[in-house]
This record gives structure tokens, C-alpha cells and sequence, in this order.
């Protein structure tokens, strides 16, 4: 799988380049994550149905890493080559294979499995690393060109 541009492969090292936001999380944190990734990509000019849908796509992951992957992880935000790049990685058990296939669109009734089809919806590119020690999932979205 593909590592997100700035990324070491290990999948969860710090990016090369300055990083707007690097933070651990747990239960407690998400909605004070979604705020800092919201506060801190408005400053860098992304705006709109752009910057919610990128934020909606990052609350979903660190969800799920509350939800089925122990409880905590990190999440790392920063800019490069004219795109917002996050990667949220935790230390869970991996994700099973069945659900790394490209998600189909969940049917009306279905409780939960939205959050990695929300992502690819509203990223421009969603990148998954997963295994036993852990999974590191990337979403980029690119930036409005300044003029």
C-alpha cells in the first residue's frame, strides 16, 4: 500500500514536513480533535463543504479507532504538495480483510460501517496500512489553489 507523500513507510512515523497538528487521543478527545483539524485547516484555506466533509472523514477515523481499536491513537495533520494530508494511526488488532475492500454504499437499514465509505466519499485519496500491531489510515484532500 501506498504511504501518504512526507510519510516514512512505517506507517507511523511523523511526516517530514511541519506538521500542523500531532496529538494522542483517546474516547474523551474526538470532538476536541475535529475542532483543532477544522481550526487549524481553515487557517491553511480550506473552507466549505470541502473542509467539512474532510473533517466529517477524520471524526469517522479516529471513531472507529475509539470504537474498535483500543481506545486510542494519534492523529497527525499537516500540509504538502498543495493538499491536507491526516493520518490517524492506532495499535489495534489490524482491520479484518473483508472490510478492506472499497467500500459499497451501506444499505438504509445497516447499523454502522459508514465511516471508511464517508472517507472515500470525501477525501481525494484514502490510504490503509494495516496489520497486526496496528493500522495507520491516510486521507488527503487538496487545497484550493491560491492565486
Amino acid at each position: 500500500m501506498r504511504s501518504a507523500p512526507g510519510v516514512e513507510s512505517s506507517g507511523g512515523d511523523a511526516p517530514r514536513s511541519p506538521q500542523l497538528l500531532d496529538r494522542r487521543f483517546g474516547r474523551d478527545e474526538i470532538a476536541v480533535v475535529r475542532h483543532e483539524v477544522s481550526a487549524r485547516l481553515t487557517a491553511a484555506g480550506l473552507a466549505g463543504e470541502r473542509l467539512q466533509g474532510f473533517v466529517l472523514a477524520v471524526n469517522e477515523v479516529i471513531t472507529n479507532v475509539v470504537l474498535h481499536a483500543g481506545g486510542q491513537g494519534r492523529a497527525v495533520l499537516w500540509l504538502a504538495g498543495g493538499s491536507a494530508w491526516c493520518t490517524v494511526t492506532d495499535s489495534g488488532p489490524g482491520i479484518p480483510a473483508h472490510y478492506l475492500q472499497q467500500p459499497e454504499v451501506p444499505g438504509a437499514f445497516e447499523v454502522g460501517g459508514r465511516g471508511i465509505w464517508l472517507a472515500h466519499q470525501l477525501c481525494d485519496e484514502v490510504t490503509v496500512a494495516t496489520g497486526p500491531i496496528g493500522t495507520t489510515i491516510g486521507l488527503r484532500i487538496e487545497l484550493p489553489r491560491r492565486v
